[in-house]
């Protein structure tokens, strides 16, 4: 209906009914919206007119009360009273000689059955004593629901991996310290019990089973002083005295890997470290000079200048810094898939919570991917089994379910954005938007495209210029009602027809698109479609206050019959 058209209508309620003539034409009445839209969770509308100069009775008295009715039901909205300048009853004054302006507000909680539905103005008048009736009036009819169509089963759940590894390498070491410049073996350096513990993890590592040498390394240093070329020369026969050693040591327990090598010519950064670590006193001083010099000959310069600190660093720190490194890298070996599923099905308790975890993705079986991590949440209590639980309970439509093992995960895990991220999609779906709002917000960082979700919620809200941000560029379903919302129908005709998988719900917004811009064709083409693909669709087609002037064609009528 148009705005600026105005009625006497509460005039006539009083004075015309009680001269027996007929109630204007509803059809002068403003309301905004003219159709009845959902925002957010609520149906809001304003009704507006006017009390034209000496209509209203002195003691007219004429309550308001707006009316939705859907599916044999009635929601009251909340009622206005108006009362003439010598009424004794409270209300909003009129003046008979000035007349006045009738505004007046409803809002509703939105259910889908309010999509077939008619608001109505119901009436109470009186003058004096005398009561007066008066029928129940029709001002607006039907509620576009079309922002309920970015559902957030379109935002797919974000996974929390596991962190199963194949091979999870583990490294031993074992340092030899050697005399000043000297590159010589001691044998008390050989028999330390680093070196006992690094010669025993390099047989286990042949011999076990689900373990292998990745590989061998020695490295040779010499401390930062003196000159450089000396100390290359030092770094390269210690590393080389060491590699022999350790040769034959493998030769003995006939283990054949190579020995991989490199060297260190003047160990500044042990030092560092060394100094960093160490009691001495005034060493923020000789820090301050690493830090100030790069050059090496510079840096050995400015720290033997430090007399009073440079003993303590002969003593305590440039000892351990003359020496050669054995590193040994191990691959322990994980089970096969095979191994895993067995276990799974047979003992899971012999398996960890990751390899739990990674049997999930070695199986299609919803129900065998339900179990899986069941018996992890079970065992381990871990919040991705809970979460895992709720992405399948999601994708099958059990929301209650789904918002439990949410929940659970979140106990466990409160910060983690994955979750929060699947919860406020969940919020989304069960129309609790303070909820799913507050879950987004802790979501950054998320798997799950936090875009396209508070797209999703702004459009639920309302807030469809917020939505149109969110979702940028992104062709979905949910992006296009956005656009339908905004009016944007060209950009949510292409949005549409980019979308990567199209289903019934693609289909329909296309069908709202034809109606909003008058396209016959592609109205009856794209339902028609959509409710082969979902035939649930057929009747909401047909109470789609979207699709109202087409509602007595034969070929609409056809489709959704």
């Amino acid at each position: 209906m148009k705005k600026g058209l105005f009625l006497s209508l509460i005039a006539a309620a009083v004075v015309l009914a009680s001269c027996n003539k007929t109630l204007p034409n509803p059809e002068q009445l403003s309301v905004s919206p003219a159709t009845l839209e959902k925002v957010g969770n609520k149906v809001n509308a304003k009704i507006t007119g006017t009390f034209p100069e000496k209509s209203f009775a002195k003691k007219g008295v004429l309550t308001v009360t707006p009316v939705l009715k859907f599916d044999g039901q009635e929601v009251v909205g909340e009622p206005v009273t108006y009362v003439g300048e010598k009424a004794k009853e409270n209300g909003k004054t009129v003046e008979f000689r000035e007349g006045g302006t009738y505004s007046q507000s409803c809002s509703f909680d939105y259910v889908p059955a309010m999509r077939k539905s008619e608001l109505y103005l119901r009436f109470e008048g009186k003058i004096g004593k005398k009561e007066i009736e008066i029928p129940d009036l029709k001002v607006a009819e039907g509620v576009v629901a079309t922002s309920e169509l970015a559902e957030a089963k379109d935002n797919k759940p974000a996974a929390t991996p596991d962190k199963f590894q194949r091979i999870i390498q583990e490294m031993t070491e074992a340092d030899i310290k050697f005399l000043i410049q000297s590159a010589e073996v001691r044998s008390a350096q050989t028999r330390s019990a680093e070196m006992k513990a690094l010669q025993a993890a390099i047989k286990d590592a042949n011999e076990a089973e689900r373990k292998a040498i990745n590989k061998i390394e020695v490295a040779g240093y010499a401390s930062p002083d003196g000159g450089m070329d000396l100390n290359e020369k030092l770094a390269q026969n210690r590393q080389k005295a060491t590699a022999k050693f350790l040769q034959r040591d493998l030769k003995k327990n006939k283990i054949a890997n190579a020995i991989e090598s490199n060297i260190t010519a003047e160990d500044w950064e042990g030092f560092q470290k060394a100094m960093e670590n160490s009691n001495i006193q005034d060493k923020d001083l000789v820090l301050r000079v690493l830090s100030m010099y790069s050059d090496p000959e510079e840096r050995e310069s400015q720290i033997k200048n430090l007399s009073a600190v440079y003993g303590d660093i002969k003593e305590d720190i440039l000892p351990a810094l003359r020496r050669s490194r054995l590193i040994l890298t191990t691959d322990l070996i994980g089970k096969s898939d095979d191994e895993i599923m067995a276990l799974a099905k047979e003992d899971p308790a012999q398996l960890s919570v990751e390899e739990l975890l990674y049997a999930v993705t070695l199986t299609e079986d919803k129900a065998e991917k339900m179990a899986l991590y069941q018996k992890a949440a079970e065992l381990y209590n871990d919040f991705r089994a809970w979460n895992g639980m709720g992405q399948l309970y999601f994708e099958a439509g059990n929301y209650a379910e789904a918002g439990r093992c949410y929940l659970k995960a979140l106990e466990i895990e409160p910060n983690d954005p994955d979750v929060n991220y699947n919860a406020g999609v969940l919020f989304i779906a069960t129309n609790d938007l303070e909820k799913a709002e507050y879950h987004l917000g802790k979501a950054a960082g998320t798997k799950g495209d936090l875009d396209a979700a508070l797209g999703t919620l702004y459009t639920q809200k309302g807030d469809y210029n917020a939505a149109k941000k969110a979702y940028g560029n992104k062709a979905t379903n949910n992006a296009a009602v956005q656009q339908i919302l905004n009016e944007d129908y060209a950009g949510a005709a292409k949005t549409l027809d980019a979308v990567k998988e199209p289903n019934a719900t693609t289909a329909y917004l296309k069908a709202i698109v034809g109606a909003r811009t008058n396209d016959k064709d592609a109205v009856y083409a794209n339902l028609k479609s959509a409710i082969e693909q979902d035939a649930n669709l057929k009747t909401r087609a047909a109470e789609d206050i979207e699709f109202a002037k087409f509602a007595e064609d034969e070929a609409f009528q056809a489709i959704v019959k």
